[in-house]
């Protein structure tokens, strides 16, 4: 794990930008479309500590933004050329435009100065939406990922933010996947080789000591 000195030097709030990924109700909620994802993202603990991130980052002026998977009622746009897009279309809850599917998850706390970033195509958060401009225009440097999930959107949103070149920060608790153990695998073998993993509450003291330098 980084020291405080350089994950503080990386976590400056005015150029580090918190990003959720898929931490919607179909995904993580109790009506989830993947209920073994959402029973993982709540019983490991990393769906409250991503709304812990999100909470902290509202106190500490980082931008956050969320960003949602949904599709169209008639499916117009979205990809089929995957076993992924496939199987999704055949699940009971679909990420259906306007429906509480696509709403942000509680524990997680959605505020005004948010950006919810929605996209109806595609395996990436980041690639092919409106997330990179958002960055370029705030000034990011730092990019925060949390969400889900660790098997295939995290990994995309940290290998796409690298690729733009962005500086990845991955909190270890706050990703899930399934099953449980390929998490910290994923973590170990290929997200550390990109990106600074920290734990949320190293993540969480950085930006309570940039507060106390205010």
């Amino acid at each position: 794990m980084p020291s405080y000195e350089r994950l503080g030097a990386l976590l400056d709030p005015a150029s580090t930008v918190l990003l959720t990924v898929e931490c919607q109700q179909g995904v993580v909620g109790p009506d989830s479309a993947l209920p073994e994802l959402a029973r993982e993202a709540r019983s490991s603990g990393a769906l409250r500590n991503v709304a812990r991130l999100v909470a902290a980052a509202h106190e500490s002026g980082v931008q956050v933004i969320h960003a949602v998977a949904e599709r169209r009622p008639d499916g117009r746009g979205a990809n089929r050329n995957a076993r992924l897009f496939r199987a999704a279309e055949r699940l009971p809850v679909h990420q259906l435009t306007g429906s509480t599917a696509v709403r942000v998850a509680p524990p997680i706390e959605v505020a005004e100065e948010d950006f919810v970033v929605r996209r109806l195509h595609g395996l990436s958060p980041i690639h092919g939406t409106d997330v990179d401009a958002l960055l370029r225009n705030l000034g990011c440097r730092t990019l925060i990922v949390t969400g889900v999930s660790a098997n295939v959107a995290v990994p995309n949103a940290v290998f796409d933010a690298v690729n733009l070149g962005y500086t990845a920060v991955v909190p270890a608790d706050a990703i899930a996947g399934v099953p449980a153990e390929y998490t910290p695998a994923m973590i170990r073998n290929t997200l550390a080789l990109v990106a600074t993993i920290a734990t949320t509450d190293e993540v969480l003291g950085c930006l309570a000591r940039a507060r106390e330098r205010r």
